[in-house]
C-alpha cells in the first residue's frame, strides 16, 4: 500500500498569512468539505396512504385549516419533491399550511430495479385518481386543487384532461410544466429520433440514472454548472443566508432519483420527439388525451429564465383548455428560482396562495 507523506503540505498551509483573505480559504474549505449537510422538507407531516414506492403526505395535520379546498401536489419522476418544502421561511409549503390550506404532496419514492416497466400511464391512473379521493376522505372536501410542478405538472394536466368529468377537480396550477414540445431547446436537437437512441439507452440501463439526465441538464450551461458553481460559493463567502441557500441548493439537485425505463420511454418518445399531447394524439390505455377537457379554473406559471421548459412549451395549454377562468403568470425567474429563495418567497408565493384563495370560495 502505498502512503503519502502530506505533512509538507500541512506546513505549507499553515505558514500561509494569517489575514482576512487566508480566512476565506478556511471558509470556503470548511463550505464545501466539513460543513454537515442542511436539514430540508422539515414542515412537519404524516403519510395517509401508500402505494408500491410512493407515499401520499399530508402536511402540519395538527393545524387549523381554514381554506376550504385541499391541495393536492404532483411532482415529477426525477429529483425530490422536498423542493417544496425545502427549508423553514423557503418553503412553499409552510408558506400555505401556515396560511390555513390543507396541503397533500405524493412522493414517487424511489424506484427499484422492479418499477422499470413502470409506465407514465401508470402513474397517472393507478396513482393520482386514489390519492386524489383519499385526499377528499381525509380533508372532507367536495373539491380539490391540483398543483404540479415541471413533468408533474404535465402528468397533472393529463389526469385532469382524463378525469374532470370523473372527480371534482376545481383548480389547477401549473408550475413551469411543458405541453407543447415542438421547440424544447437544445432538447430537441439532442434527443431527435434520428441520433438519440432511446431503446439502447432503456434497454441498457433499466432505470435511468438520475446522473444521466442531470449530466445533460448541465450542458445547457455548462460553464455556469460546473465552474460557476464555485465560484458563486466563493464570491458570497462571508454571507451566510447565501451560503446556507448554495448548499440547500447542491444537496437537492445532487440528490436525485432513477426514472423508471418506460416511463423514460415513453416521456421522451411520445412528448419530445413525437409531441402528441398538444396535437390531441396522446392516448393513455386507450384513451385520447383532449386537454379542450379541462374546464378547471387555470393557473398557468412561465418562468422567463427557465432553461429547462422553454415559455414557449407552456404558453399553448391556455388556448388548449375550456376553463372560463385561466391565467397564464409570467415571472422573471428560473426553473428552480420560481419556487425558492428571496423572490419567489416575496413575490411568486403570495401571487399562488392569493390565486388559488380567491378560486376556492
Amino acid at each position: 500500500m502505498v502512503t503519502v507523506d502530506t505533512t509538507p503540505l500541512k506546513e505549507w498551509f499553515e505558514s500561509l498569512p494569517k489575514n482576512k483573505d487566508f480566512e476565506k480559504l478556511q471558509r470556503f474549505n470548511k463550505v464545501l468539505f466539513t460543513d454537515p449537510e442542511p436539514q430540508v422538507g422539515q414542515t412537519p407531516k404524516e403519510i395517509i396512504w401508500t402505494k408500491n414506492k410512493a407515499k401520499l403526505y399530508r402536511y402540519q395535520p395538527n393545524k387549523v385549516k381554514t381554506n376550504k379546498v385541499p391541495i393536492l401536489m404532483i411532482y415529477a419522476l426525477i429529483n425530490k419533491p422536498y423542493i417544496l418544502d425545502l427549508y423553514p421561511g423557503n418553503s412553499f409549503i409552510e408558506y400555505l399550511t401556515d396560511r390555513g390550506h390543507d396541503v397533500y404532496l405524493l412522493d414517487w419514492g424511489t424506484a427499484g430495479f422492479e418499477d422499470r416497466h413502470m409506465k407514465l400511464e401508470d402513474y397517472i391512473v393507478d396513482y393520482i385518481p386514489r390519492a386524489v379521493k383519499k385526499v377528499l376522505k381525509q380533508s372532507g372536501a367536495k373539491e380539490i386543487t391540483m398543483f404540479g410542478y415541471c413533468m408533474g405538472g404535465t402528468m397533472t394536466a393529463i389526469f385532469t384532461a382524463l378525469y374532470q368529468k370523473k372527480l371534482p377537480i376545481r383548480n389547477v396550477v401549473l408550475l413551469t410544466s411543458p405541453i407543447d414540445f415542438e421547440d424544447a431547446g437544445l432538447y430537441t436537437n439532442w434527443l431527435d429520433k434520428r441520433y438519440f437512441k432511446l431503446d439502447n439507452i432503456v434497454e441498457t440501463f433499466g432505470n435511468v440514472p438520475f446522473e444521466f439526465i442531470d449530466f445533460g441538464n448541465k450542458l445547457l450551461n455548462p460553464l455556469s454548472n460546473t465552474v460557476g458553481v464555485y465560484v458563486n460559493v466563493a464570491s458570497n463567502i462571508e454571507n451566510e443566508e447565501k451560503i446556507l441557500n448554495w448548499k440547500l441548493m447542491q444537496k437537492w439537485l445532487n440528490d436525485g432519483v432513477p426514472f423508471p425505463g418506460e416511463a423514460y420511454r415513453q416521456w421522451i418518445r411520445e412528448f419530445y420527439q413525437e409531441n402528441k399531447l398538444i396535437n390531441d394524439e396522446l392516448e393513455v390505455r386507450g384513451e385520447r388525451v383532449l386537454l379542450s377537457n379541462i374546464t378547471a379554473n387555470l393557473l398557468n406559471i412561465v418562468a422567463t429564465r427557465d432553461n429547462i421548459v422553454l415559455p414557449q412549451q407552456i404558453e399553448p395549454l391556455n388556448d388548449k383548455v375550456s376553463s372560463k377562468n385561466k391565467t397564464l403568470h409570467v415571472v422573471n425567474a428560473g426553473h428552480v428560482s420560481v419556487i425558492t429563495g428571496k423572490r419567489a418567497v416575496a413575490e411568486n408565493y403570495p401571487f399562488i396562495e392569493q390565486w388559488i384563495t380567491e378560486n376556492s370560495k
